[in-house]
């Protein structure tokens, strides 16, 4: 659960870093007055979140849900049990079930600790590879967003620049 709160962190600071990076200045070519200026902003930031789907002003949402978090299959007290049992079973035809169980179990317990760190870090790097798509999804919608709003008050003889 630590894992998927950092990886949703993450985005949330990779999101609002592109947010602040797409700040749009406006000059009022044609010498609009201020309140001309604020009505037409207002205007083109309707129009663009008609054309994009996406405004701004909107909190953001994950466009997919997050891959599932599942406990791992593997552990380190279900390696020591396979490992006990296929190790007397090896050791009863070696002739030393009692070693061989041992054996079996160090080395099945070994193996089952090594599995379950395996299966946190594969879902550790999946919502990781999730909240990267989702922060690339919302730059996109952004970008999308600020070209329409540029669009429109240029289409209204501002100068807009970025």
């Amino acid at each position: 659960m630590l894992n998927f709160k950092l990886c949703v962190a993450s985005a949330v600071l990779l999101i609002s870093c592109t947010v602040q990076a797409a700040q749009i200045f406006v000059y009022p070519a044609k010498g609009q007055s201020k309140d001309q200026q604020k009505q037409d902003e207002g205007a083109c930031m309707s129009w663009a979140s008609e054309q994009t789907g996406f405004n701004p002003a909107a909190q953001m949402t994950p466009t997919s849900p997050p891959p599932p978090q599942t406990a791992p299959t593997s552990s380190v007290g279900k390696g020591l049990l396979t490992g006990a049992l296929v190790g007397v079973a090896v050791g009863a035809i070696a002739g030393n079930a009692g070693k061989g169980a041992a054996i079996g179990a160090a080395s099945g317990a070994l193996v089952g600790g090594m599995s379950k760190h395996q299966q946190q870090q594969q879902q550790a790097q999946q919502q990781q590879a999730w909240a990267n798509q989702q922060a690339a999804n919302y730059a996109q919608q952004q970008a999308n967003f600020s070209r329409a709003y540029t669009v429109c008050l240029q289409g209204r003889e501002y100068t807009v620049s970025q």
